[in-house]
């Protein structure tokens, strides 16, 4: 008779890792298996994530998170920027894997940040912080506004709303990196933000492999950001750059 051993997430974790050649402390990936947990628990009442098997979660949330990590202007970024981070990703993830590094998680539900908050406490990630709001009303407020030397966004919008939305926190010097599926549809979508782009103080630098047909679109801050910019909630999306 066949003995059949189930896999922890733990287990999934350090497969995937491997595979993906990601170096994980013990102790990170105990801290990544513990949210996996505790996202998968609350899910069953709050909507955290679309993806719920283990496997897929782990190549999906954890392993593309942290595609970030290689880019240069990640490593060298103290104060990073998670907009719209929903269930917590990329920002704890690499909150995790980067514990000299200070992650502000940004999203407009402020259901899912309480929980994000109760998960980072009880598992001891003291490097994150949300903040609930939009990021067109929040991007206009001296506290946030050029204050972070990276922005990550993942899963948010098109490259010309996400540049309106994420751009004016950046620091002049710092980047916009953004996680998207790669292909002619991105490339065309870069082609039509590159007015948004340098009109908002920016310019693209790069685009880095990600995982499997997911890239990394670097956008350096190169001047500030004009004041007017980003306008009222609601009119990047519905009248892009």
């Amino acid at each position: 008779m066949t003995n059949i051993v189930e896999m922890t997430s733990l287990d999934y974790i350090m497969d995937a890792f491997k595979k993906a050649e990601i170096n994980a402390s013990k102790k990170e990936a105990e801290k990544l298996s513990a949210y996996m947990d505790g996202v998968l628990s609350w899910n069953e009442k709050v909507n955290l994530t679309a993806i719920t098997d283990p496997e897929e979660f782990v190549e999906k949330h954890y392993v593309d998170s942290l595609s970030a990590l290689g880019v240069a202007e990640f490593k060298e970024a103290k104060k990073i920027l998670d907009l719209g981070t929903g269930g917590g990703f990329p920002g704890i993830p690499l909150a995790i894997m980067a514990e000299d590094k200070d992650f502000t998680l940004l999203d407009s539900l402020a259901k899912r940040l309480k929980i994000i908050d109760a998960l980072a406490e009880e598992i001891g990630i003291g490097n994150a912080r949300t903040i609930h709001g939009r990021s067109e009303d929040l991007g206009q407020s001296e506290e946030y506004r050029e204050k972070f030397d990276v922005v990550v966004s993942r899963a948010v919008a098109e490259m010309a709303v996400l540049g309106e939305y994420a751009l004016p926190f950046v620091k002049v010097g710092g980047a916009l990196i953004a996680y998207k599926t790669g292909g002619e549809k991105l490339d065309q979508e870069i082609e039509s933000a590159k007015k948004a782009i340098k009109t908002l103080g920016g310019e693209l630098s790069r685009i880095k492999t990600g995982t499997g047909d997911h890239v990394i679109v670097i956008i350096k801050k190169i001047k500030k950001t004009p004041a007017k910019y980003p306008r009222k909630a609601g009119t990047p999306k519905k009248n892009p750059l």
